[in-house]
């Protein structure tokens, strides 16, 4: 079982972070925001478990531990794979995602793609009583410009199959909307996300959600 990995980043792109560990490159699926994280070059250790299917084995990163342990919770929720369990965290943190399941919010987890409602539903269901919610949520990194945050969130969003267009409308959009903050990447990266939502999907997301 693989647990963790350190090591240099080799590349970063989208939902897929490649870490050299003894000469040799791992690639681990990650959120994209976990890819916007770390830098090519510098040195990143992620949590990390093995999903074992008949024809692959994937290996998905977390910054920490508790994302880790909720992935873990969210595939063992019938109809959810591993990768709609990433998407749940590309849009929700662990403690949102620990908000949503004590209000018995389902409708927080139907902001992902190929998430519906009865899957959702469950999700609430299947959670309660082992998530919980952590007092003060950490501090948001220091925002870097709205022009570098939409710069870095339409190439994430690119990077995960959306067009150009598309990806520049969501940001544009979501942006618009916090007009009276300012948001950092992550924050501005989940929210597109969960504005493109099932009804906007990209193409490659769609294939490989039925991959699963």
């Amino acid at each position: 079982m693989i647990s963790s990995v350190r090591g240099p980043v080799l590349s970063a792109l989208g939902s897929t972070v490649v870490i050299e560990v003894g000469g040799v490159g791992l690639a681990l699926q990650v959120t994209p925001t976990t890819a916007l994280s770390v830098r090519v070059g510098a040195e990143a250790r992620l949590a990390t478990t093995l999903v074992v299917r008949e024809d692959s084995l994937t290996l998905y990163g977390f910054p920490t531990a508790p994302e880790l342990a909720v992935f873990e919770l969210l595939v063992g929720v019938t109809g959810v794979g591993p990768k709609s369990a990433l998407g749940v965290l590309a849009v929700l943190t662990p403690n949102q995602i620990a908000l949503a399941v004590q209000a018995e919010d389902d409708a927080a987890f139907r902001k992902v793609s190929g998430i519906g409602p009865k899957t959702a539903k469950l999700i609430v269901l299947s959670l309660a009583g082992k998530v919980q919610v952590t007092s003060g949520a950490p501090a948001n990194p220091r925002p870097a410009g709205s022009a570098t945050v939409a710069a870095n969130v339409q190439a994430a969003l690119i990077g995960l199959g959306w067009s150009e267009r598309v990806a520049a409308q969501a940001v544009d959009e979501t942006l618009a909307e916090a007009s009276g903050a300012d948001p950092g990447v992550a924050t501005v990266l989940r929210l597109a996300l969960a504005r493109l939502g099932p009804a906007h999907q990209s193409p490659a997301h769609q294939s490989s959600e039925r991959r699963s």
